[in-house]
């Protein structure tokens, strides 16, 4: 960081250089020290002139007060976690009927745990709105979210991210296993979220749980939908 001294100098020497210097000091001291105060009286000190105490008054300060990503306890920015869960696990029922059942959203509550309900958007079906609920962790835990269905390979990828609510995205691949039965690989990878950060080196087991009891009843889910010809 510049000294007062130095700043004093510069000050004296370039009248108009003087708003620019004071707004790069202003911005520096206030990284370092964490609060304005100190920075504004860092700069006082430096030019004590009215019209370069306005200069202060007019930059924009919100970014850089204490309710920033930077607080005065650390200079790192808040990053958010994410967390990647794949699980896997062999259906007995042809690749395309798996595929099939898996590409009906809307059915999907009924066969995994923690999936309240997922509505279609009739104007644009890549759409779709979901609602999670589950009750874990001594609490009740409530998220949606609207996810983009992407371009998927039939037969052998399903794959979406979510646009508004909670930040998730993921991917179904499907593996044929013979004329009769298909390895499913789901993966899910998502942010934590605040109030589950207390938790968060439990919660990626926790969710692979989920997900080989979502895909266990999913397989009961498909074979009961396959055609009798192919049972």
């Amino acid at each position: 960081m510049v000294s007062p001294s130095t700043a004093a100098i510069i000050a004296s020497s370039s009248s108009a250089l003087a708003p620019l210097f004071l707004s790069t000091c202003f911005v520096k001291a206030t990284f370092k020290y964490g609060y304005l105060n100190n920075s504004l009286s860092l700069c006082r000190n430096t030019l004590r002139t009215q019209s370069v105490a306005q200069v202060f008054y007019r930059l924009p300060c919100r970014s850089l007060c204490r309710n920033s990503i930077f607080s005065s306890s650390s200079s790192r920015p808040l990053v958010m976690e994410w967390q990647d869960c794949t699980v896997k696990m062999e259906v007995n029922v042809p690749t395309s009927v798996a595929y099939k059942c898996y590409s009906d959203r809307e059915a999907m509550p009924r066969w995994m745990p923690f999936i309240s309900s997922v509505k279609t958007l009739e104007d644009q079906p890549d759409l779709s709105r979901w609602s999670l609920k589950y009750e874990a962790f001594g609490r009740n835990i409530e998220f949606s979210w609207l996810a983009r269905n992407l371009q998927p390979i039939p037969n052998q990828k399903i794959h979406w991210i979510s646009l508004e609510g909670l930040p998730n995205r993921g991917a179904v691949r499907f593996y044929p296993n013979g004329p009769s039965s298909c390895i499913i690989e789901l993966t899910v990878s998502y942010e934590i979220p605040q109030i589950l950060v207390p938790v968060a080196s439990a919660l990626q087991p926790f969710l692979e749980g989920l997900l080989t009891r979502g895909l266990e009843r999913f397989s009961r889910f498909a074979q009961s939908r396959q055609p009798e010809s192919n049972k």
